[in-house]
C-alpha cells in the first residue's frame, strides 16, 4: 500500500471559516514536511474526520490548494503533493552573532522607510526614559523568485542611530552588520522571541499573503558591551516559507 502523508492535528476556532483554517492548517503541513516524507495525502473522507469537519468543507480547502499548486487531485488514484511544493525554510537560532548576519544576508532587501518614532508601550522597557527610536523598515524577497519572504521593524537607540549610514541598508547590509562594523557598537549578545501569530493587513499586503495567515514574528533585542540595549527588531516571516529552528549542544561533559 501506497503510504500516506498525514497532516498535523489542529484545533479549529469555530468562530472563523472552517475551510480557511483547514486550508492554512494544510498548506504549513505540506510546505513544513520533511524531505522523506510521503507524497499522497488520504483520502477526502479521512482528511475530514482527521480536522472534524465535512467532507464539503473539505473539499473546498483541497480546492483551494489545488488552485495555489501545491496539489494535484486525480480520479481513482487520489490526491498528491505537486514534487516543486517548496518547503519550509529554517529560521536557525544557534547562539552567534554572524549566524544571524548570515541569515539575514540570503535576500534582496528595500529600504521601506527610516525615522523618528514614539517606542512602543510594549517595547517601552528597552528604551528607559526615551519616548522616541529611530525605526527602519525593510521589505526582504527571494533572490531568485523576487518573492517577498519577510519584513522587518528595527527600532534603534537615536544616539546609535545618527551613525547608522542609511546607504548600507539600501545596499541590503544586514542591521547586525551595520552596528557592529559600521558604527563599531560591541555586541555583547542578542536576545530572540518567536512566536506564532495571524498576518494583520500590513504584513498581509507586504507579503503578498491572505489575511490571517499564519507568520513566524522573530523579536530580536541586541545589547551593547554595557548591557544597554541598541536595537529592537520585529520580522514577520511568511509562515510557509520558514520553520522556527533551535540547536542545542551539551557543554556539560
Amino acid at each position: 500500500m501506497t503510504p500516506l502523508f498525514t497532516p498535523e492535528p489542529v484545533e479549529l476556532n469555530r468562530k472563523l471559516p472552517l475551510w480557511y483554517q483547514v486550508t492554512q492548517s494544510l498548506r504549513a503541513s505540506i510546505l513544513g514536511r520533511p524531505p522523506q516524507a510521503p507524497d499522497r495525502l488520504p483520502p477526502e473522507d479521512q482528511l475530514a474526520g482527521h480536522y472534524g469537519v465535512s467532507v464539503l468543507t473539505m473539499r473546498q480547502a483541497l480546492k483551494e490548494l489545488e488552485t495555489e499548486g501545491l496539489i494535484s487531485r486525480h480520479r481513482r488514484r487520489g490526491t498528491f503533493i505537486q514534487p516543486d511544493a517548496r518547503r519550509a525554510r529554517p529560521v536557525r537560532l544557534l547562539g552567534s552573532v554572524d549566524t544571524i548576519v548570515a541569515q539575514q544576508s540570503g535576500e534582496h532587501t528595500t529600504l521601506l522607510g527610516h525615522g523618528p518614532e514614539p517606542v512602543p508601550a510594549e517595547l517601552a522597557e528597552h528604551f528607559p526614559g526615551q519616548r522616541e527610536a529611530v525605526a527602519y523598515r525593510r521589505l526582504r524577497r527571494d533572490r531568485e523568485s523576487d518573492e517577498p519572504t519577510n519584513w522587518a521593524v528595527n527600532l534603534i537607540r537615536a544616539d546609535v542611530a545618527e551613525h547608522v549610514d542609511v546607504e548600507d541598508l539600501r545596499r541590503g547590509r544586514p542591521m547586525t552588520k551595520v552596528l557592529r562594523d559600521g558604527v563599531g557598537v560591541r555586541i555583547s549578545r542578542i536576545t530572540d522571541t518567536v512566536e506564532a501569530r495571524l498576518a494583520d493587513p500590513q504584513t498581509a499586503r507586504l507579503l503578498d499573503v491572505p489575511l490571517l495567515s499564519p507568520i513566524l514574528h522573530y523579536t530580536g533585542v541586541t545589547y551593547d558591551g554595557e548591557g544597554r540595549v541598541v536595537d529592537v527588531v520585529r520580522i514577520h516571516y511568511r509562515g510557509d516559507r520558514f520553520a522556527f529552528s533551535v540547536t542545542l549542544e551539551n557543554v556539560a561533559d
